[in-house]
């Protein structure tokens, strides 16, 4: 496919992108007590509900597999321990992920947008 648009310019008229912080200014904010309190801020969520949420899914295939009759017990009508508990997986996932985000919004995404700021100002 051929087009009719110039190309770019090369000179000075071209459009200078954002300046890009150097190895070092990533280095030194990745050692800096404000970039290691927003990651034990994020692990500090993070790795105790993965643990949970792979305790509950676990927990759900062990009883699948080796308590059948429990998991076969009916609850109402044709609705059993099983699909109840299969469906409490999907709610248990988007309410995570629901947490998540507000966990974030409050938290993690203003010192990360105050460390990117700075690291954007000093480049």
């Amino acid at each position: 496919m051929v087009t009719e648009a110039p190309p770019p310019p090369d000179g000075p008229e071209a459009v200078a992108g954002p300046v890009q912080p150097t190895t070092e200014a990533f280095v030194e904010v990745q050692e800096s007590a404000e970039f290691g309190e927003l990651r034990r801020t994020y692990r500090s969520f993070a790795f105790p509900l993965t643990v949970a949420f792979i305790a509950w899914y676990l927990l759900y295939v062990l009883l699948s597999n080796y308590a059948g009759g429990f998991m076969g017990t009916k609850l109402f009508g044709n609705i059993n321990v099983a699909l109840v508990l299969g469906l409490g997986q999907f709610a248990t996932t988007f309410l995570i992920a629901w947490l998540y985000s507000r966990h974030a919004a409050e938290r993690l995404d203003p010192k990360a947008e105050a460390i990117k700021s700075r690291m954007e100002a000093d480049a």
